[in-house]
């Protein structure tokens, strides 16, 4: 069973089904919940201890951008945690991280730089909610990770 699980998460229902996966299906792991904003859609960026976004972002974000990246990743982030909290797994860890960035590549980078041994990510997100098809970041994930990556959906 993997130790430290990976769990894309941009606020569909899909990523919430991988999310609840994981939580049934990995307990006993830390599991981290990762959204991405993308610059060019105003979404997401690093978590530190000054917010989620690194005093200088090279100007990736206007301030108000910013404001509006910061307020979503932390919706998403209070959610995954509401989420845990309710499904109680035993001896589960949660950790939630809000980075900025193209998600497929951010998700792959994150998983090889953080000793992630899986990733759960939904079979399409908030862009691709009516495809039939596997969403193209997931795809993406699926080809390029050097782990095992389980789809839900």
């Amino acid at each position: 069973m993997a130790r430290h699980v990976l769990v894309p998460i941009d606020g569909s229902g899909q990523s919430w089904k991988a999310f609840e996966y994981a939580l049934s299906n990995h307990e006993g792991s830390t599991i981290t919940t990762l959204s991405v904003i993308h610059p060019a859609h105003g979404l997401f960026t690093d978590a530190d201890d000054h917010g989620l976004f690194a005093p200088d972002d090279g100007g990736l974000f206007d301030s108000g951008a910013r404001e509006q990246a910061e307020d979503a990743g932390e919706e998403l982030r209070e959610a995954a945690r509401r989420r845990f909290e309710d499904a109680d797994p035993v001896d589960t860890t949660l950790e939630t991280v809000v980075e900025a960035g193209r998600p497929a590549n951010t998700i792959v980078d994150y998983a090889d730089e953080h000793d992630v041994d899986g990733i759960v990510i939904g079979s399409h997100g908030r862009d691709g909610a009516s495809r039939v098809l596997l969403g193209s970041v997931a795809e993406t994930v699926t080809r390029r990770a050097g782990v095992p990556v389980t789809i839900v959906r």
